[in-house]
């Protein structure tokens, strides 16, 4: 699992989506976390403006199997 740095103390899941290339863009994060496809730590949320801090993990339920990026 990949490690994406962030330059602030948190980051927004919606925007740490598209930074971490999980989903290539804004339209595609916002329908993945509504769908119930994003789980932040293990736990699934539908809360796209989450703030994520460093060391939070982040995946996705792709059609081609799970990915996922730590918060660095």
């Amino acid at each position: 699992m990949d490690t994406v740095e962030i330059s602030d103390d948190v980051i927004r899941l919606g925007q740490f989506l598209k930074l971490a290339n999980l989903a290539e863009s804004g339209a595609q994060a916002r329908d993945l976390v509504a769908d119930g496809e994003v789980s932040v730590n293990g736990e699934v949320d539908t809360r796209r403006g989450r703030q994520l801090h460093r060391g939070d993990v982040v995946e996705v339920d792709a059609p081609t199997g799970r990915r996922g990026a730590t918060v660095g």
